[in-house]
């Protein structure tokens, strides 16, 4: 007599099929014209922002962008792009400083 299993054996697939992929952070760029509207492109979040100053956060660090009349025109975080008008003065990436005072960054 020979017996059936209904059991199906459960095969995993390799761990490439399964796994999905994730787009990494945005390419970074940065296109002033005339000094009256910046494109820029790998923006991950607009922290806060005025008329004089917009934070903004890249794959490369934190932005600011320091103008008179600043106005966002565009923001798409999906795609990364910003646009901005007005008159920019200057734009600035800002390191993160270490956690920690300098005298325990010191003693690890």
């Amino acid at each position: 007599m020979t017996v059936v299993s209904s059991e199906k054996k459960r095969m995993e697939s390799p761990r490439w099929v399964t796994e999905e992929k994730r787009p990494g952070p945005a390419p970074h760029s940065l296109v002033v014209e005339n000094r009256e509207r910046l494109t820029a492109t790998g923006v991950t979040d607009v922290g806060s922002y005025n008329d004089q100053v917009i934070e903004t956060n890249t794959g490369e660090g934190q932005l600011i962008i320091r103008g008179e009349s600043l106005h966002i025109d565009r923001l798409n975080l999906e795609s990364g792009e910003l646009i901005v008008t007005g008159r920019i003065l200057s734009m600035t990436y800002a390191e993160s400083r270490p956690a920690g005072s300098f005298l325990s960054r010191l003693l690890r």
